[in-house]
């Protein structure tokens, strides 16, 4: 009927379109004569189904050589109303739709009911989109989490597994403990049994700490075993699964390895009986009691965080379970590193023969559950020199690393930024926690990191060996930083560690730009990208991390580096602060400085000759926001390098103090280079005269190679656009044809002016080369240009 209803307000329809109408409402009983029909029959039906019907008929589209692109295009024209980010780089309208469509969905702002297309009656939105869904963004409460959680949607979490790889979070804001638990069951699905690769938090000015901690934990790979994995009350099955090979493995290890005699168990009680143990153990001791099946104990011993031996791991068996609510009695394994894993339905694997078994009693009443999620992320409430790390109370397992300590080989070592006050509350306790699988990139913007978190990200980077993509952007981290430079220079001595680009950038520089970089290259030479931002310095002279050297005076070892981004906050660009990142970086391919001020008018020559005599292999280089007026030399120098295929001068003013003349160098200078191939020049005032000029770099006689031209941000007006294309297409002709520039950028230019003229010369642009706009309106950019003056 609702196929009927608009086609009628359509018109009159030809005979084919109201059979085919007819055919797209029983498709239940015509299906599979459907996808046998010829290609032009089914061209004309395709646009009359459903979004159910139309995804399952792509098969069918493809073998009749079709392309359902253009459907899903209006489909999202129809129901989204809105016009995607980049909608020019989208290569499959399919999975875009459904993608947003789930999201949309999940969150509560689509209403299937809005469309016919979307309604069927065994179609399943979440359900059917899930396995083309590649990101998802969850905010505010996370009632995303909880939906896909719901045991209504176990196979829709099930497909995400499989298909997701990224995953954001944005504009958190605090979440109960049971958000919090459904919280970790998707992570722990998406990521430690699934396929997302990829971390991102933005944007949340007040952060939950005991939330932000839980998602850097088991984006790291983090977690243990107990009801915090538990789904609907059974524990994970994928860690059942992954366990059993394992615990067969160590049961027959075990069998030859015999067992204890009763001293050391009498020794070992009394170890477990010291003030702190029982704390320890209640934190393991959470979820044994939900499960009757839990007889043995999985040893991870594989992750370096874990404890060297798990002597009794398969020994202990439930005693005297009972419900949760009503209260249970639990066995702990000895060690905090051990893995609970489920008995086996057809084999049950004995304990050793003598051996005492020990329960750790509790009572547990109905929030027992939100009280161990609490206490896994905060387990260090009084873990310092005195606490559970002293040796005093120390167990069997007091080999295992102290990732929590000052000591010297820890990640962090309590210098000013790290210091530790009052103890560490708040610190994350690894030696409690199982290694599963980890992201390789994480990226957290505008969440501001206090010195518990900083340190707690410290302890998780010093073995995130499967980290490749670190960005942390505005998070204020100030003295903070040199938790960052522990956790790397600890993590570089993994000889497995993927880490290979960084990226920090913030308000405020806690030090000079060029001492983090050389700080920073110094604690991890293995990075392939580097890049350091700053926007103010930081006016509290002195203000330094304590009992460190000077990054100055650290030598530098040669390095993987092959970009280098700096972002100055207006410090001035040393060369000689600068030469021995650039000596130490051979393989040095690109290279951007920006806002940042030259001293005296030789430091840009020295810098060229820097760059000549050290980085033979450079690439690309950028300045942007540097005043070039007065370095007109240097310009053409850079201009005329056989070695750099992309220049980059953004908001340099270059013509401020510059004659024609210089305008002229620049073009028979890029004339004669036929290595460069990018010339970007956004806001430098070009104006309709210069560009009009910068045409004769196609002229007949031109050597030049140059493909991309930038020049946005540059009071370019309709009329001299026009007379630019009319050269150009001039050149063309004369070349017959042959020209190699393919892109030109005209962002945030006058073209509002005179919308005639600049549709007439975008279009004839177009013909030539592929043109990047907007529609950008002048007189407001002018209005508020004036408004901050």
């Amino acid at each position: 009927a609702a196929v009927r209803g608009a086609m009628a307000a359509e018109g009159p329809r030809s005979l084919f379109a109201l059979s085919a109408a007819a055919v797209s409402h029983s498709m239940e009983a015509l299906e599979r004569d459907v996808w046998a029909l010829p290609g032009h029959l089914l061209r004309g039906l395709l646009p009359l189904l459903t979004v159910f019907h139309l995804e399952r008929a792509e098969s069918a589209a493809q073998r009749a050589g079709l392309s359902t692109q253009p459907i899903w295009r209006k489909l999202w024209d129809d129901v989204m109303k809105t016009r995607p980010p980049n909608s020019e780089n989208i290569t499959c309208w399919r999975k875009k739709f459904l993608e947003t469509f789930f999201s949309n969905v999940l969150h509560g702002v689509l209403d299937v009911s809005s469309d016919w297309r979307l309604h069927h009656h065994h179609f399943s939105p979440l359900l059917h989109s899930s396995p083309h869904v590649s990101q998802l963004t969850l905010c505010n409460m996370l009632q995303g989490a909880v939906e896909l959680t719901a045991e209504h949607n176990q196979k829709v979490l099930e497909n995400l597994a499989g298909s997701l790889r990224i995953l954001k979070f944005q504009h958190l804001l605090s979440s109960d403990q049971s958000i919090r638990r459904s919280l970790v069951l998707l992570l722990h699905r998406l990521i430690h049994h699934g396929s997302v690769s990829q971390v991102y938090m933005y944007s949340w000015p007040v952060p939950d700490t005991v939330l932000l901690v839980l998602i850097l934990s088991m984006s790291a790979g983090f977690w243990r075993s107990g009801n915090a994995l538990m789904y609907h009350s059974s524990p994970c099955g994928l860690c059942r699964e992954e366990g059993k090979a394992q615990s067969q493995e160590l049961a027959q290890e075990r069998a030859g390895r015999g067992c204890y005699d009763e001293r050391e168990r009498s020794s070992d009680e009394n170890q477990k009986g010291s003030p702190s143990a029982p704390k320890e153990a209640d934190m393991e001791v959470n979820g044994c009691g939900a499960d009757a099946h839990v007889n043995s104990v999985l040893c991870r011993a594989s992750s370096p965080l874990h404890n060297q031996a798990c002597e009794e791991a398969s020994s202990k068996v439930p005693c005297d379970h009972t419900s949760v609510e009503g209260g249970s009695s639990c066995c702990i394994s000895d060690q905090l590193s051990c893995q609970h894993v489920l008995r086996k339905t057809r084999r049950r694997l004995k304990p050793a023969m003598g051996k005492k078994r020990r329960c750790l009693r509790r009572s547990r009443g109905p929030h027992a559950d939100s009280e161990d999620l609490y206490d896994f992320v905060f387990t260090v409430a009084k873990e310092d020199n005195s606490g559970l790390l002293n040796k005093n109370s120390a167990t069997e397992g007091e080999n295992a690393e102290n990732w929590t300590s000052s000591s010297p080989g820890s990640p962090c070592n309590g210098n000013a930024g790290c210091k530790k006050r009052g103890g560490s509350a708040g610190i994350f306790s690894l030696k409690a926690a199982h290694r599963f699988r980890s992201v390789s990139t994480l990226e957290l913007f505008s969440i501001p990191l206090t010195g518990e978190t900083c340190r707690t990200l410290s302890n998780l980077l010093s073995s995130w060996v499967s980290l490749e993509n670190l960005v942390l952007s505005y998070n204020g981290l100030g003295a903070n930083i040199s938790c960052i430079l522990s956790a790397l220079r600890a993590l570089s001595r993994h000889s497995d560690c993927h880490l290979r680009v960084l990226r920090v950038s913030d308000i405020f520089s806690h030090m000079p730009c060029m001492e983090l970089v050389r700080c920073i290259l110094s604690a991890f030479p293995q990075l392939h990208t580097l890049s350091v931002s700053f926007d103010l310095k930081n006016q509290l002279e002195g203000n330094r991390p304590e009992g460190n050297a000077s990054c100055s005076e650290v030598e530098i070892p040669e390095s993987c580096l092959e970009q280098l981004e700096i972002r100055f906050p207006r410090e001035p660009l040393h060369t000689a602060f600068l030469l021995p990142v650039l000596k130490a970086s051979k393989s040095l391919q690109q290279l951007s400085l920006d806002s940042a001020t030259l001293p005296s008018s030789q430091e840009l020559g020295l810098l060229l000759e820097a760059l000549k005599e050290c980085n033979p292999n450079l690439k690309k280089l950028s300045f942007h926001d540097v005043n070039l007026a007065e370095h007109q030399k240097e310009v053409l120098l850079l201009l005329q390098d056989p070695a750099l295929q992309e220049i980059t001068f953004s908001f340099c003013r270059l013509f401020e103090s510059s004659t024609t003349e210089f305008l002229s160098e620049i073009i028979n200078t890029v004339k004669r280079n036929s290595a460069l191939k990018s010339l970007k020049l956004p806001g430098n005032r070009l104006g309709n005269h210069r560009l009009v000029a910068l045409a004769d770099i196609f002229s007949e006689d031109s050597s030049s190679s140059l493909c991309q031209l930038d020049v946005s941000s540059n009071c370019i007006k309709p009329d001299g656009l026009l007379e630019f294309t009319k050269k150009l297409e001039g050149y063309i002709q004369q070349r017959g044809g042959q020209i190699q520039f393919t892109h030109l950028r005209l962002f945030q230019n006058w073209l509002d002016q005179d919308a005639e003229t600049a549709q007439e010369a975008l279009r004839r642009l177009k013909a030539v080369c592929s043109v990047v706009n907007d529609s950008w309106d002048s007189s407001q950019a002018f209005a508020d240009y004036i408004s901050v003056m």
